[in-house]
């Protein structure tokens, strides 16, 4: 494979994660943007290249632009570097954002790289093993991107943008939330001092079921046959946390509708 140069636009968790991946499996790591010196200069010696904080001062030789960034920045990043770096392919790795933010600024080779992961800086993850969805601006772009994505993961999805909004919304529900409850979980234990790592078997195996059952098989517990005692006194237990109580009732009636829907 031909080797390329990449530019990072963007050193948070998820460019930290892809930009290593992608530099194991050939890529060329030219350089670092980040609006903060210390994320940039730290994702840039763990690359063992060059970083900038400055727009005007990345380098518009690269072969590829990979803008990892939040989604409310990424049109003024576009529309800033399009200009004098538009020469390259620029993409982005947000679940939210439609492939045609990269319209209308002159570009002629756009794309997305979508990881279905969730990312922590600190925490090493198998890259091959995490599902990367790919759009393109034409089918040429899209077969060059699917090479470089499938030399870091194995699990490549074309996807378009309507699909990946849906996908990334059932991440949330799925990762997002699902942590959350563990938030709430280790709030109510601490309140009894027991250690939140005694639910740890609970979780793991809550997880390990979903690869042989689908959710609606795996769910378990009192919402699932709406057994209103237990419901009611667990709610009461609520009365100083109003938020969760709120999340307890609605979850509650949300698992026992989905029970009554698959025993139709």
């Amino acid at each position: 494979m031909e080797r390329k140069k990449m530019v990072l636009i963007g050193a948070g968790r998820v460019a930290t994660h892809l930009s290593q991946a992608f530099q194991q499996a050939g890529m060329e790591m030219v350089q670092v943007y980040s609006r903060t010196e210390a994320s940039a200069s730290a994702l840039a010696e763990v690359l063992h290249t060059a970083f900038t904080t400055d727009l005007s001062q990345v380098t518009p030789e690269a072969d590829y632009y990979l803008f990892s960034v939040k989604d409310a920045v990424l049109p003024e990043l576009i529309a800033a570097l399009a200009p004098r770096c538009g020469q390259g392919c620029f993409l982005h790795t947000a679940g939210s954002i439609p492939l045609s933010v990269f319209e209308g600024h002159g570009l002629s080779r756009y794309g997305v790289f979508y990881p279905l992961q969730t990312f922590s800086l600190n925490r090493s993850l198998d890259m091959h093993a995490v599902p990367l969805f790919v759009e393109a601006s034409s089918m040429a772009v899209y077969d060059d991107l699917a090479v470089w994505a499938s030399a870091i993961s194995r699990q490549v999805y074309p996807l378009s943008s309507a699909a990946r909004r849906k996908l990334h919304l059932s991440a949330v529900f799925a990762c997002n939330f699902a942590n959350h409850c563990y938030g709430m979980a280790a709030t109510l234990l601490a309140e009894e001092q027991i250690p939140f790592e005694t639910l740890l078997p609970l979780i793991d195996e809550t997880a390990a079921k979903v690869h042989q059952l689908s959710p609606s098989e795996a769910q378990t517990g009192p919402a699932v046959r709406y057994d209103r005692n237990v419901l009611e006194a667990q709610m009461g237990q609520l009365q100083e946390h109003p938020l969760y109580r709120d999340i307890y009732e609605l979850m509650s009636r949300s698992i026992h509708e989905e029970a009554q829907k698959r025993n139709q």
